[in-house]
């Protein structure tokens, strides 16, 4: 999940540009989000237990990067925020 984290912040900080915290910033944002999102989301019972099956690959995918792109988007914000202060 760590490396479809860094995937997802790194897509966010291209869509969010004014939000990116270039390229390092990006993947290590985005491979802490990937790890806690997939770890929050099996927590909680939303993602599988890790099977070898497509089901599985495709949330551990879709989890990784959501959760890359969120963390991404609220460090830029609070960064932002701390900016105009």
């Amino acid at each position: 999940m760590t490396s479809t984290g860094a995937v997802g912040g790194n897509a966010a900080g291209a869509v969010l540009k004014d939000k990116s915290l270039g390229t390092l910033g990006n993947n290590i944002a985005g491979i802490l989000g990937g790890g806690l999102g997939g770890t929050l989301l099996s927590a909680l019972g939303l993602l599988g237990g890790g099977g070898g099956d497509a089901g599985a690959v495709i949330g551990d995918i879709a989890s990784g990067s959501v959760g890359g792109g969120v963390l991404l988007a609220i460090v830029g914000v609070v960064r932002s925020a701390m900016a105009k202060n």
